[in-house]
């Protein structure tokens, strides 16, 4: 049985991780992994591929064994793993709780390492992984700070083990986008810490390219020319220079 595995799939970039791996992939079942049931049931009357709910909470880690149990029962062939689930907050690190902060590490970081290392007995030659990573995963982001930082591991995690599977014929690829309307933005945004933001994209100009990049074997995708000229900037400027150039635009010292 082919499948994809899509975590964060209720809403955002996974529900519309969904909607393009049912338009680009010949599959029997696509697995959609999130905390709310009632949302991943929905992708089915959008979706052309059964769409089989598991409601996880990733943050738990409990859920991993479930997951894994659910494999090893079903034996599979994953044919593509999407990692969008995540959060992030906006404000100062400490004037937020302790719990909500790990939690994004949980999340960002914990899970995506444990689902990738979860699926990888099943997959095969010519398997996929796309993990979710930020324009913010390039340099550190004060008021933006656990996130950025989580980020940047999940952009760093996916380089290193797709070197790693490169024998084994399976392409990781890190899509970083800049600001995206999502309900990401709905969670992370809590009052006017963040005032600036220099240009906004939408959910499906982002995944349309990460489609065009995967079909390409990029390891990095990035839209457009102003975010991936900022990549460029940042790896050449002193980090004190960018993280001035930030906090200026927010209004911070």
């Amino acid at each position: 049985m082919k499948i994809a595995v899509v975590t964060g799939a209720s809403s955002g970039m996974g529900r519309d991780f969904v909607y393009a791996i049912d338009r680009e992939f010949e599959l029997d079942e696509i697995w959609v992994v999130a905390r709310r049931r009632e949302r991943l049931e929905e992708l089915a009357k959008n979706c052309t591929h059964r769409i089989r709910p598991v409601p996880l909470d990733l943050t738990d880690r409990a859920s991993f064994a479930t997951l894994s149990g659910l494999l090893e029962s079903e034996k599979p062939d994953i044919r593509v793993l999407v990692n969008a689930a995540g959060y992030g907050l906006f404000g100062e690190f400490e004037n937020m709780g302790t719990e909500e902060q790990l939690g994004i590490i949980e999340l960002n970081d914990v899970a995506v390492t444990a689902v990738c290392h979860i699926c990888l007995p099943y997959m095969k030659e010519g398997s996929d992984i796309i993990n979710m990573g930020s324009n913010s995963s390039w340099q550190p982001v004060p008021y933006l700070n656990v996130y950025a930082a989580s980020k940047a591991y999940v952009l760093s995690f996916s380089r290193g083990l797709g070197r790693e599977l490169k024998g084994r014929g399976i392409h990781v690829m890190c899509v970083c986008p800049g600001w995206i309307k999502t309900e990401f933005m709905d969670t992370a945004v809590r009052d006017d810490t963040i005032k600036y933001y220099d240009r906004w994209y939408e959910s499906k100009q982002v995944i349309d390219r990460a489609m065009r990049d995967l079909k390409k074997k990029k390891k990095v995708s990035i839209l457009g020319f102003p975010v991936r000229n900022q990549v460029r900037l940042v790896k050449f400027l002193p980090v004190d220079f960018v993280m001035n150039t930030w906090c200026r635009q927010q209004g911070k010292k």
